[in-house]
């Protein structure tokens, strides 16, 4: 019972978090948000008896990736969002598209889900067969992905480099 109370009040942190995320309008404290979302599902992994990948979200999404974005934010120097008063046809398709899929999604987890409980340590979730499958089976996709954080941090720099910074440097070189 304890650890079903944790575990909604937990998942009511994750949502209030991604709301929060949605509607700042600064970029830094929707970061510190998502933060709150990412350490708010290592809560939930940790509950469901995965502690390696709650660990793995702990470390690689809230520390690393948070840390590169709060970098690019600061690196841009992003101020605060002007607001617009939106589309009205998002509005009017985009309102009624999301109660019909969602109902949808949900009419199909209730009629057509075959869901069984597992008992804890029945799936292989230890480490040393992660790392198998990252660094065997799934080391291109995992490579691919770390040359495209690294171009992404070079065209953060590169727009946020000043013109005249560029122009000087290529006088000087």
């Amino acid at each position: 019972m304890l650890h079903l109370v944790i575990f909604l009040a937990f998942g009511a942190v994750c949502v209030a978090g991604a709301i929060n995320l949605l509607v700042q309008r600064h970029p830094i404290n929707g970061a510190l948000s998502l933060i709150a979302v990412m350490a708010s599902l290592a809560v939930e992994f940790l509950l469901l008896g995965a502690e390696f990948v709650a660990a793995v979200q702990v470390i690689i999404y809230a520390g690393a990736v948070m840390v590169l974005f709060v970098f690019v934010i600061m690196l841009l120097n992003a101020g605060e969002e002007e607001r617009s008063r939106g589309s009205r046809v998002a509005l009017v398709l985009g309102v009624p598209g999301v109660l019909v899929g969602s109902s949808l999604v949900a009419w199909i987890l209730v009629a057509r889900s075959n869901v069984r409980p597992i008992e804890v340590g029945a799936l292989p979730g230890d480490p040393k067969t992660i790392a198998g499958l990252l660094f065997h089976d799934f080391l291109l996709p995992f490579e691919v992905t770390s040359v495209l954080v690294l171009i992404a941090i070079m065209g953060a720099v590169v727009l946020a480099s000043h013109p005249a910074q560029v122009q000087k440097s290529e006088k000087e070189g």
